[in-house]
């Protein structure tokens, strides 16, 4: 119908109130969509809140494998951790989100779809941006950009037309988390001085309460990406789960970062990547086994564009699409096997081997079997000095 609304709905009082003010400052029916890329909705019970709020379609998709694959796969590869640290789990997540929207946003001729996020963070980019590349001429509308509700007057908003909520539920802090991470902001946490408390985790244990012995495991890449953890080999899915409970348990995984916003400002941020922090480290050094020194300095310039193109929301352009291709010409021979050892926080490359490894014992080596001519060193030598002996001859020496 063309005075329908497709809103993306998490089941929570932001999202659940959005859904009435929708219907009464647009005089729009609303559809809603409740994604799972590894978070812990029900879907269900937010398919069942969205129906008795006055929805009149509300769509639950399991899109966890296609997350892994179409989104986080290409980023692992690209080597992109925004800022060197933060390996995007919220900022993959959301133009796969709007995907979806504009999907049924179609499907249902609506005019508009609609988000749930505030007129200071980076996902509002995200998800307007993402819409204006799928579907240029539809419009977004961003509820909490409009209502300047308090939370105490959003609860009251809610009271006040029966919206049915769960308000013993709620958190202390602001958290996001998919697959491939958590994320915890607000609250305490606002001040940088502040030391995170142990209640805002919840995939990692400390440090201190890790386990006494270190515990070794083995990732297998084929052409970049991981496909078997202790040589079993699982679906996407199923190796990051598994990824984050054994590096989660020792304790790897836990991020605490003053970032640069796109919306101009700094905030104090914590993540929890207990599987992307593991598998970009097994990753990198895999690729230092298998790629050139110049396509390896190469991609930590192009990891870092990667990650900055992502951050900003702009997933879905020609540029992201130009980087793909040559990232995925970068990955065609890194393949092989790295083992990490996980220990009360660290994860240490401690093995990786690779029946395309560029490195050669033989030539590494100063024991017998040795292969390096060292004699040739003296002529290579002299050509690679040759610009700095003629520059003294000529101009004297360098202070």
């Amino acid at each position: 119908m063309a005075d329908t609304i497709v809103l993306a709905y998490s089941g929570g009082l932001d999202t659940s109130v959005a859904i009435r003010w929708l219907q009464e400052r647009y005089e729009a029916g609303i559809a809603t969509l409740t994604m799972d890329l590894g978070g812990k909705v029900d879907l269900e019970a937010a398919r069942q809140r969205a129906l008795q709020i006055g929805a009149t379609r509300a769509d639950v998709i399991d899109v966890r494998e296609e997350f892994i694959t179409e989104y986080v796969w290409p980023a692992l590869q690209a080597g992109a951790l925004y800022e060197g640290v933060y390996p995007l789990a919220t900022a993959l997540g959301r133009p796969l989100i709007t995907k979806h929207l504009v999907r049924i946003a179609q499907e249902e001729e609506a005019f508009a779809i609609a988000h749930g996020c505030t007129g200071k963070g980076n996902d509002q980019v995200r998800f307007d941006v993402s819409a204006a590349a799928l579907a240029p001429k539809l419009q977004v509308v961003a509820p909490a950009r409009e209502w300047n509700m308090t939370r105490d007057e959003e609860i009251a908003y809610a009271l006040a037309r029966d919206i049915p909520l769960d308000l013993n539920k709620r958190s202390s802090y602001s958290v996001d988390e998919n697959l491939w991470g958590r994320s915890i902001e607000a609250g305490d946490l606002e001040d940088p001085w502040v030391s995170p408390p142990e209640e805002a985790y919840a995939w990692t244990v400390s440090a201190a309460a890790a386990p006494d012995q270190p515990r070794e495991v083995e990732i297998t890449f084929r052409q970049g990406i991981p496909i078997a953890i202790d040589g079993q080999e699982l679906g996407g899915t199923a190796l990051v789960e598994l990824m984050n409970d054994i590096a989660g348990a020792n304790g790897v995984g836990r991020i605490d970062h003053v970032e640069n916003r796109l919306v101009g400002i700094k905030s104090r941020e914590l993540y929890e990547a207990p599987a992307a922090i593991a598998l970009h480290a097994a990753h990198r050094a895999l690729e230092g086994m298998c790629l050139t020194k110049e396509q390896s300095r190469f991609k930590d310039r192009l990891g870092a564009e990667y990650a900055d193109m992502v951050y900003n929301g702009l997933w879905f352009t020609a540029h992201r699409r130009d980087l793909d291709a040559y990232v995925k010409s970068t990955q065609t021979h890194v393949s092989g096997i790295v083992r990490l050892q996980l220990f009360k926080g660290t994860c240490t490359v401690v093995g990786r081997k690779s029946d395309e490894s560029l490195y050669r014992h033989d030539l590494a080596t100063y024991d017998k079997g040795d292969s390096f001519d060292q004699a040739a060193s003296v002529g290579f030598i002299q050509i690679f000095g040759l610009p700095v002996r003629t520059q003294a001859e000529v101009q004297g020496q360098a202070d």
